[in-house]
C-alpha cells in the first residue's frame, strides 16, 4: 500500500467513480423493473443498491476534503 498524498486523493476519486458508476447500473434496473418477473423485489434490491452508492459517493467526498485539508495544513507547517 502506498501512503502519501496522491494515494489519499486517487482513492477518493476512485471511491466516487466507482459509486457513480454503480448509481448508473441501480438506475438502469429500477427503470427496467416493470418487465421483471419479480417487480418489488427488484425494486427493493436497486433502490438499497442506489442508497449504497450515494453513501459511498459521500464518504469519498469526505475522504478528498479530508485529504485536501490534511496536504494544506502539511504545506503550511513545512513553509
Amino acid at each position: 500500500m502506498v501512503i502519501g498524498s496522491g494515494s489519499i486523493l486517487n482513492n477518493g476519486v476512485a471511491g466516487i467513480q466507482k459509486g457513480l458508476s454503480d448509481m448508473n447500473k441501480a438506475s438502469a434496473n429500477i427503470a427496467q423493473v416493470a418487465t421483471s418477473e419479480d417487480p418489488a423485489a427488484d425494486l427493493t434490491e436497486s433502490a438499497v443498491s442506489l442508497l449504497q452508492s450515494k453513501i459511498q459517493v459521500e464518504a469519498s467526498a469526505k475522504v478528498l476534503e479530508v485529504g485536501s485539508k490534511t496536504i494544506g495544513s502539511i504545506i503550511d507547517i513545512e513553509v
